[in-house]
């Protein structure tokens, strides 16, 4: 992407005109203050283009961001939330130090949000109903998804396992804990030979694919990327599973048949909270009398939108949801709940696995896209894992079954 795209031309350099350069600093003093306040007072410096600090604390140990004209000091103070991001990406913002500890400072000292309910939210829930229909999502999904396989190769694991990863031991590298993960995904779910499982949303199909290897299970693997699915289905036939897995190009609300078990993994951010209703009607109709289903997704402590800026460059109308969001699945179809295990510590570690191999990885990302590219992913995955380590963003296990449904484990050490 051009790195000024949508940002307007800059404000004239002012260091022609010493008056102006005084006003204009005056001007930044007051504004940046200003924005500090609304956002907590989080314990950081700015650096104007002239060298001069705010606030001017003088210790040298302050993380700092450094702003490279007053355009851009007028667009971070106008609207931070979403400006910030653009104009890191743009190059007219910097961040001296480490990325990741400055945000999560930021995070930390942020007031909490009202919940969703402000009047500009309001008006985004007015046209809810369009956000997430059909043609939308492949149109969202698309945006992020097929961004391309090379790209992905680059820092994911080797197999393209895209969520949460699960750390028995803090020591344990990527590759072991995504296998660590899919196995308790399938433990939970009490996988045996000849089970018949529905995936929604499979990202590029590792777990799709160990159930059926590991677990003996028959799967149906539903995904609306194309690029995702045309690795899955290649990566089937490779391994010999292309019989025991079916890859599905298609939206999960096309789902038929009848299946032991139910599961999805890191798609529910991409549903809608409008739409979750019409989920639990999905599974309630494929899932057998005895079924079970698990449910894993990045979420919130309380009802809240993602940040403008990520929402805008990163994941169009994603929303993690809320526990109590996430009942609307269970509670209309009669769904008991059994567990809910959170994970987001081991989110956090997987995302520094993540942007460490990015940060290796950066020059190739220039070339392959262009400086502004890799920008826009450090800083999405720099901030991804500060809002995992403040709590900011939570990581939900939820496991449930039909109600009444006593061949369950006895005890929470049995899952």
């Amino acid at each position: 992407m051009p790195a000024d795209v949508g940002y307007g031309a800059r404000a004239p350099d002012s260091r022609s005109w010493p008056a102006l350069e005084a006003l204009v600093s005056s001007a930044s003093r007051v504004l940046l203050t200003r924005m500090l306040a609304s956002i907590g007072n989080p314990a950081l410096q700015f650096v104007l283009w002239n060298g001069e600090e705010i606030p001017q604390r003088g210790d040298g140990r302050l993380p700092r961001i450094v702003l490279n004209d007053f355009g851009a000091v007028l667009k971070l103070a106008g609207d931070p939330q979403l400006r910030f991001g653009e104009m890191f990406t743009a190059g007219r913002l910097e961040v001296k130090g480490d990325l990741a500890g400055l945000l999560e400072l930021i995070y930390r000292a942020l007031p909490r949000e009202d919940g969703g309910v402000s009047g500009a939210w309001q008006l985004r829930d007015f046209f809810a109903e369009q956000r997430n229909s059909p043609s939308r999502a492949k149109q969202n999904i698309h945006h992020h998804y097929d961004f391309g396989n090379d790209f992905y190769k680059l820092w994911l694991d080797q197999r393209m396992v895209y969520t949460c990863a699960y750390f028995p031991t803090q020591a344990m590298d990527l590759e072991a804990a995504q296998l660590a993960k899919m196995d308790l995904v399938c433990s939970k779910l009490r996988l045996k030979p000849g089970d018949r499982v529905i995936e929604a949303g499979c990202g590029w199909g590792a777990l799709a694919l160990h159930m059926a290897k590991h677990y003996g299970a028959s799967v149906q693997a539903y995904n609306i990327s194309a690029e995702q699915m045309a690795f899955a289905r290649e990566r089937a036939r490779l391994v010999g599973l292309d019989g025991r897995v079916e890859f599905i190009e298609d939206d999960y609300r096309n789902v038929s048949g009848k299946f032991d078990a139910f599961v999805s993994v890191g798609m529910l951010e991409h549903v809608g909270p409008e739409y979750y209703e019409d989920l639990g009607r999905v599974i309630d109709r494929v899932l057998a009398d005895h079924g079970r289903g698990l449910i894993h997704s990045i979420g919130r402590d309380y009802p809240c939108r993602l940040d403008s800026w990520t929402e805008r460059h990163i994941f169009p109308e994603a929303c993690p949801p809320s526990l109590s969001q996430m009942m609307a699945i269970f509670e209309p179809c009669g769904f008991s709940v059994l567990d809910v295990e959170n994970l987001r510590l081991h989110y956090a570690k997987t995302l520094e696995h993540w942007l460490d191999r990015f940060e290796v990885a950066t020059g190739t990302v220039e070339e392959m896209f262009n400086p502004a590219v890799a920008r826009t992913w450090r800083l999405y995955l720099a901030g991804s894992l500060a809002a995992f380590r403040s709590g900011n963003m939570q990581l939900f296990q939820v496991l449930f079954s039909r109600t009444g449904d006593n061949r369950i484990p006895w005890t929470r050490t049995a899952l």
